[in-house]
């Protein structure tokens, strides 16, 4: 019996595709792993560090592994404070993979990009698939590195890696971890404890974003793609909805009017400059039909809904 791998599974991606999975995949064909000792899930789990290759090999061929999505990654904000590490990290797991598909040892591979590819000379608005990327984060330089080691190994190789350039994700299922885009999930948190909420963007900062939930279709709905259809070997465009902390802050006004954000700047404000105000995803809804189910509106209701709900079973 084929498995299927989730590297990082205990991450803000890896613990929604896990249960997005599970629903939809005898569990028994998933198998999880991350650096932390255990998981919160129910699915096997096992502590695997993918920059171990060798390991890395042993195992996928040791559980019959033919589908890797590897998540494993340090974010934005977070890899600026150790750039070496995070480029070790980031490229050599990858590396890790994309060996296992070019040595025929794995099927399939999904890998994600990121917004942070792009810098200060693409355009800000509609950025499309293919204009100018100049990342100005060792996480963006990673990135764009890996896609162009994907979109090597699936011309040069005949491998099957896919990827997709992730907006900023809004999530309830994980505590932000170090991105530059995670004062959208932070100030929901201050919203329902009643706190005021101190942002680390201007309120005017728009960036592109997406809800979790769409974010996992999306994985879904580009994996199950015929591989024939897929024009972009390297990483798709993807977008959600564009918006910026004051639209989310006055958002949350309508709901409670004494809700209060302050706008204090950090260097991930400089970060967020530098990435575009929205995205044209074309090429992805062309190729695979990808089309959100989200919008801000909707996103926001969810979030307090389901943050409500966790943060009373914290407090138990």
């Amino acid at each position: 019996m084929s498995r299927i791998l989730i590297i990082g599974s205990e991450g803000q991606l890896g613990s929604e595709l896990s249960k997005f999975l599970k629903s939809n995949t005898d569990s028994s064909k998933i198998i999880l792993s991350d650096i932390k000792e255990k998981s919160n899930s129910n699915l096997k789990y096992f502590k695997l560090n993918a920059l171990k290759s060798k390991e890395l090999e042993v195992f996928v061929k040791d559980h019959n592994i033919s589908e890797v999505y590897h998540l494993a990654a340090i974010l934005s904000a977070k890899g600026e404070d150790d750039p070496m590490n995070t480029w070790n990290l980031n490229m050599n797991s990858l590396f890790s993979v994309l060996d296992l598909a070019k040595n025929n040892i794995i099927k399939k591979v999904f890998w994600p990009s990121s917004i942070s590819v792009f810098g200060n000379n693409s355009p800000k608005n509609k950025t499309d698939q293919f204009s100018i990327k100049e990342p100005t984060t060792v996480y963006g330089i990673s990135k764009l590195a890996g896609e162009r080691w994907c979109e090597y190994y699936n011309i040069r190789y005949g491998t099957d890696i896919r990827s997709i350039r992730f907006p900023g994700i809004i999530s309830s299922s994980t505590l932000p971890g170090g991105g530059t885009t995670d004062y959208a999930v932070e100030i929901f948190y201050s919203f329902i404890r009643k706190e005021v909420y101190n942002c680390f963007l201007n309120k005017d900062s728009f960036l592109p974003m997406i809800y979790i939930d769409d974010a996992i279709e999306s994985i879904h709905k580009l994996m199950s793609a015929d591989k024939e259809n897929l024009s972009i070997k390297s990483s798709y465009n993807l977008s959600g909805f564009s918006l910026s902390p004051e639209i989310i802050e006055n958002e949350l006004k309508k709901i409670d009017n004494s809700f209060k954000v302050e706008y204090t700047t950090d260097f991930r404000q400089k970060i967020a400059d530098s990435w575009p105000d929205s995205i044209n995803d074309d090429y992805a809804r062309k190729d695979w039909s990808w089309n959100p189910n989200f919008n801000l509106k909707r996103t926001i209701n969810e979030m307090i809904e389901k943050l409500k709900i966790k943060l009373k079973k914290d407090e138990l």
